[in-house]
């Protein structure tokens, strides 16, 4: 029962996937073709918002469930390591047509095929933290 805010918000999650369209391969492929602005307006609206919310955390200097002070650190955006993460993301978003969160979307609709594509993105995850120091950060 403890859990049962996390099964909530992902529920939510799914339906906010499902009725915006963002879990929709042609929605996806129209993105990547440059045909619609539809999933870029969802992106940027998420971008906004979460620039938003981030900035108003730091400013109230928000508490977690724990009642610790929230701290987001700065970031060291050096473009070759964005450049390159994003790229290998954005391939594998267009070759599956689906980026994590929509992952676990279509799932939870039926669309066994994409038990691949989780399976796959697991094992990435895995080789990279396998031989994230061996890797120029």
């Amino acid at each position: 029962m403890k859990y049962i805010k996390y099964i909530l918000v992902g529920i939510l999650f799914g339906i906010v996937m499902t009725k915006s369209e963002a879990v929709s391969w042609f929605r996806i492929q129209e993105m990547f073709r440059f045909e619609s602005f539809h999933m870029y307006g969802i992106i940027g609206t998420a971008v906004i918002f979460g620039a938003i919310v981030t900035f108003l955390m730091k400013r109230s200097k928000m508490k977690n469930i724990s009642g610790e002070e929230i701290n987001i650190p700065s970031k060291d955006f050096s473009i070759p390591r964005y450049l390159i993460g994003g790229t290998i993301f954005g391939l594998g978003w267009a070759m599956t047509g689906a980026c994590p969160g929509p992952m676990f979307t279509l799932l939870g609709h039926g669309i066994w095929a994409i038990l691949i594509v989780i399976a796959s993105a697991t094992l990435g995850t895995f080789v990279y933290g396998a031989v994230r120091n061996k890797l120029p950060h």
